[in-house]
């Protein structure tokens, strides 16, 4: 069960990823963009790290503050949860 708990968080943190990257290739080239509601769908998933990765690398999304304030909170309260979830012994 651990194991596809941390598949699952690989693939997760790479849909972010991926997912800003391919909304800053269709900004750049005026085309249909991924709606913002998903890309935070996808952080609040468990994939804000690679999120947050995805925005800096990327250079995406770095203007608007609820991205740039909201993408870390994600993360610390992911990072917390899976701090009290392991301290349970989980």
């Amino acid at each position: 069960m651990h194991h596809l708990f941390i598949l699952y968080g690989i693939i997760i943190n790479l849909l972010g990823f991926a997912l800003m990257g391919a909304d800053k290739r269709k900004a750049r080239k005026h085309l249909w963009r991924i709606p913002e509601r998903t890309l935070f769908l996808a952080a609040l998933l468990g994939g804000a790290a690679g999120s947050i990765a995805g925005m800096y690398i990327f250079r995406h999304k770095t203007r608007h503050w609820y991205f740039v304030a909201g993408m870390p909170l994600i993360l610390a309260a992911q990072i917390a949860l899976y701090a009290y979830v392991r301290s349970l012994g989980g």
